[in-house]
């Protein structure tokens, strides 16, 4: 089961953020780079995103129509079940970000990742993600709107403002100009990448430093903590069978159950951790634990699930049966971007 090294980074900057937190005027100028890094993040991710091929991957209607239910219906559904284990399991932040955790879209990279190693629908996958990604853009903070409210920790109508111009302008920006700049974004990848990353650490250390200024880690027990890793573990365990058995209730394929499973049952760090920052402002490190902590979790579960899935033998198909299927899949189209 991997252990992802960018965890290590983050838990690092955690650590960093405990030893040595913003304060004053570096608190400041912290806030400052960290608003300019979320809006950069999110302009780049829509100078990634092809919408031509985007839109190709509408054929594959009924898929992604599942997989955004199982994102921003039924995760969000869990969430609001979980409210019942306040206060003896969760305290009241940790539940906030818990719900907080299931209202955030589904990641692309794992999601593709994972379903190509099970031998599944990839093409749907990166479509299916893509989508996700875009969605939870608007959907995201108006479902927080929705069950959060006030009691999100400073989360406010006002955060709907900051949303609008620090993550969909910028990501609007991106689109419009993927015409010029989208082959320079292609070349240069691998760079950006790191700039991505980099980015998401730097918001990291001001939501902690913020929330160690604040005092509010007192509020967290080690049995605290314990009891979010097996709320969120049932979470991932309902998810992953809810996808896999629902998939097969709706007549899809292998390939596409595959697809639907990795693709429905996670949740994106990368635009999770962005978008508690603007939400919850100084209560962000607490909102953004339980991502961070399901994230680790959703990987090592899924690796595995994965490689089992790879092993399972393949339906025996004649070639002309075979055929539609395969044009299926090439019609999905293809749709880049980090998550």
């Amino acid at each position: 089961m991997p252990i992802d090294p960018y965890i290590l980074l983050l838990l690092g900057t955690v650590g960093l953020a405990a030893l040595l937190p913003a304060r004053g005027t570096g608190a400041d100028v912290a806030s400052g780079a960290s608003t300019a890094a979320i809006a950069f993040l999110f302009f780049l991710y829509g100078a990634r995103l092809s919408t031509r091929e985007a839109l190709d991957g509408l054929k594959h209607w009924r898929l992604h129509t599942t997989v955004l239910a199982c994102t921003f219906v039924i995760f969000p559904l869990l969430g609001l079940a979980a409210r019942g284990l306040v206060p003896v399991i969760l305290t009241h932040p940790l539940y906030q970000g818990l719900l907080f955790l299931t209202l955030v879209p589904s990641t692309v990279q794992s999601s593709i990742a994972f379903t190509s190693i099970a031998r599944g629908n990839v093409p749907a996958a990166i479509c299916a993600g893509s989508f996700s990604s875009l969605a939870g853009i608007v959907i995201t903070p108006l479902l927080a709107a929705a069950l959060l409210g006030n009691s999100g920790g400073g989360f406010s109508a006002d955060s709907l403002v900051k949303i609008m111009l620090q993550l969909l302008v910028p990501f609007l920006a991106g689109q419009v100009l993927r015409r010029w700049i989208g082959g320079f974004i292609t070349r240069h990848k691998k760079i950006l990448g790191y700039v991505d990353r980099a980015s998401i650490l730097l918001v990291v250390y001001t939501a902690f430093s913020e929330g160690m200024v604040q005092g509010i880690w007192h509020q967290v027990s080690a049995a605290r903590l314990a009891g979010l890793l097996a709320v969120e573990a049932v979470v991932l365990a309902v998810m992953l069978t809810l996808t896999w058995y629902g998939g097969k209730a709706l007549s899809f394929d292998r390939e596409d159950r595959i697809a639907i499973q990795f693709a429905g049952s996670k949740k994106s760090l990368a635009s999770g951790l962005p978008m508690a920052s603007v939400l919850f402002g100084a209560h962000a490190s607490l909102a953004v634990l339980p991502l961070m902590l399901f994230h680790q979790m959703q990987l090592m579960v899924c690796a595995v699930i994965a490689k089992r899935r790879a092993r399972d033998p393949l339906p025996e198909v004649t070639g002309t049966a075979a055929a539609p299927t395969a044009a299926s899949r090439t019609a999905v189209g293809t749709a880049t971007r980090s998550g």
